[in-house]
């Protein structure tokens, strides 16, 4: 069984189980502002997660492409791709723990055919502080299951995957982690679930490709361990419960099982080999990589597995309708392009390569997605057509950069190349590295201050071009910013009901804060707005967040908003907190902030009001400085 027959066989599986198929979302979420690319198979699901009604039901199923540009820096060894087939099941509100297990249990095994005693699995340890209990009921699923197939499932429980490393397998089967390895949040761990959301333990399933896989310099072998014995494959979240304002849990009413599972790992497990390049949807691309290069793919493994992702992905961007260029997903575009024909002029191929490659992604992909096929000659001719256009770039960078083989690089140089010849500073470096050329001490922050010269020189940027009244996107805007957001809630505490945001305006060295109120604010006001902000500055605030349906953010968050009905389905919600307190600020925002309030006091800065006057009838204005 092939990964497309996996694919295949997993949609039919869970449909007999009663779940519907719904279509794949596009790498691109057009709805979803807060992030460049879908990483997940619940992420185009979150809403109904949340508690909105699915028009197909509360069975669904898909395999969802994904994308995590995150991860590029890790590709190259045998398990990281930047895309990615996600298997997915959820459940709302309908089957729980018993069906899910037993029947991703059943499709491991039965249907795909891997052997059990290959099969480990976590499960979450519970927790003292927030009243948690261990999951003993996943955990009594599983060794039944087991049982069932004439398997004794040992518990151990191991905490932390440090323990891991000292103690080892114990001879386990079901392990037992905290928080960081088996809890389900959007923010993380325990400690970081934000107010009102859903969460839960998860159980996640490990394959065991053998001891000759560990590498023991990592400590002993066991399920969370990134020693290369196990390769997760699927984790089940069982959103159970929901945290509350003063930060703790109680459990839901209604629970959700989503889950995921990586097709490409469950088929590298269905050929015991834990290279995902060699499975059925990866080799026909190393195989016609070493046809036009003439190198084997064993003595050029990082060059290949770089090439065949970085083009899956930019495929996959193209059939989303996404096309390179200098900003944003298209910027991701274009890097995984560039980076892929980097490697390829590693492996001595300089021309027609992309031409050549794409195709063969094109066929492996378009029998079982139609838009693949019905977009083949677009995606070739957009993918071509980037390749030209860097090829003489990438020639002359190459070129300049040998240059400087003997006494180094700096920063300033990196530059040069940059912005004479419009070549890549991570291309720069990587090869600069790979070229054993040495980079001056400081060459980021030289390249920094380059780079800033320039954009003080362009007057290209206006006013009012980002997002929140910011004028730019700096360190100083974004104190600015974050103040702005104490600001505004210290004026809600102060005056509840009383007061709206009417709009606001940010430069590097103040804020500009106009709000409805009918009077003059007094000297003590303003004095007891400066204190209450300067307090919560030097709590250290963790500002983080997370996206949510309009309605839940406004009516179950009471996050304080500027548009009201003007917002589209979900919204970008912005918390201010200290450490077992409520949230000081609750906002509906784009962004950008920093990520702990005490930056907004590095230097000995205060937060100051500088000036408080009318802006029009029943709107005053505040201006505020950091000094």
């Amino acid at each position: 069984m092939n990964a497309q027959e996996i694919r295949k066989a997993y949609l039919e599986f869970c449909q007999k189980n009663g779940h519907e198929v719904i279509k794949r979302a596009s790498l691109i979420l057009k709805d979803d502002p807060t992030t460049l690319f879908t990483g997940s198979g619940m992420q185009p699901l979150l809403p109904y997660l949340l508690g909105r009604k699915h028009p197909k039901g509360v069975r669904l199923t898909d395999s969802q492409t994904c994308l995590r540009a995150q991860d590029i820096d890790d590709v190259g060894d045998n398990r990281h791709t930047t895309f990615f087939e996600m298997l997915g099941n959820w459940s709302l509100g309908d089957y729980f723990k018993e069906q899910q297990i037993r029947q991703f249990f059943e499709f491991l095994t039965d249907v795909v055919g891997l052997n059990p005693s290959k099969i480990y699995v976590s499960c979450f340890i519970g927790s003292e502080k927030y009243g948690i209990p261990r999951d003993d009921k996943s955990a009594e699923i599983w060794r039944k299951v087991f049982a069932e197939k004439g398997i004794d499932a040992k518990i151990v429980e191991l905490d932390t995957a440090e323990n891991g490393d000292k103690l080892g397998l114990q001879g386990g089967r079901i392990f037992f982690y905290n928080d960081k390895e088996n809890w389900w949040s959007r923010g993380g761990g325990l400690d970081s679930t934000p107010i009102g959301d859903p969460c839960g333990p998860d159980s996640e399933v490990f394959y065991d490709f053998g001891e000759k896989n560990h590498d023991a310099s990592f400590g002993e072998a066991h399920p969370a361990s990134d020693s290369g014995r196990f390769m997760e494959i699927g984790n089940q979240v069982f959103m159970q419960y929901r945290r509350l304002e003063d930060g703790s849990f109680e459990p839901l009413e209604k629970k959700n099982v989503d889950f995921g599972g990586g097709l490409e790992r469950i088929a590298a497990a269905k050929i015991n080999n834990p290279d995902v390049f060699q499975i059925s949807l990866m080799k026909p691309i190393i195989e016609k990589l070493e046809e036009i290069s003439g190198k084997n793919y064993d003595e050029n493994k990082v060059s290949m597995r770089v090439i065949a992702d970085h083009l899956r992905s930019a495929t996959f961007l193209a059939v989303d309708g996404c096309v390179p260029s200098n900003k944003e997903q298209g910027y991701v575009m274009r890097k995984f392009i560039r980076r892929a024909m980097a490697k390829a002029f590693d492996l001595g191929v300089e021309d027609n390569f992309v031409e050549q490659i794409v195709p063969v992604i094109v066929d492996i992909y378009a029998p079982d997605y139609k838009e693949v096929a019905s977009k083949s000659d677009e995606i070739i001719a957009v993918m071509v057509k980037e390749e030209k256009a860097f090829r003489q770039t990438l020639r002359k960078g190459l070129r300049e950069l040998e240059k400087f083989s003997q006494d180094g690089l700096t920063g300033v140089e990196l530059f040069q190349l940059y912005d004479t010849f419009g070549f890549p500073l991570e291309l720069s470096t990587e090869e600069a590295i790979r070229r054993k050329i040495p980079l001056s001490k400081n060459w980021r922050e030289e390249f920094d201050a380059k780079m800033k010269e320039q954009r003080e020189r362009s007057q290209t940027a206006s006013k009012g071009k980002f997002k929140g009244g910011l004028e730019g996107q700096t360190l100083e805007h974004r104190k600015l910013h974050t103040a702005t957001h104490l600001m505004n809630a210290a004026l809600h505490n102060m005056f509840e009901g009383q007061i709206a945001q009417k709009g606001s305006n940010i430069n590097a060295e103040r804020l500009r804060f106009d709000f409805t109120f009918d009077r003059k604010l007094t000297d003590d006001e303003k004095q007891q707005i400066e204190d209450t902000v300067n307090s919560q500055i030097s709590k250290g605030l963790e500002v983080s967040w997370a996206e949510y349906p309009t309605d839940y953010a406004l009516n179950e968050l009471k996050a304080i908003g500027v548009f009201g009905d003007k917002y589209g389905e979900t919204v970008k919600v912005y918390t201010m907190k200290a450490k077992d307190e409520k949230p000081f600020s609750v906002e509906i925002c784009g962004g950008p902030h920093v990520d702990n309030t005490r930056e907004l006091a590095e230097g000995g800065k205060k937060f100051k009001i500088i000036k408080e006057q009318s802006s029009s009838a029943g709107v005053r204005r505040i201006k505020a400085v950091l000094q």
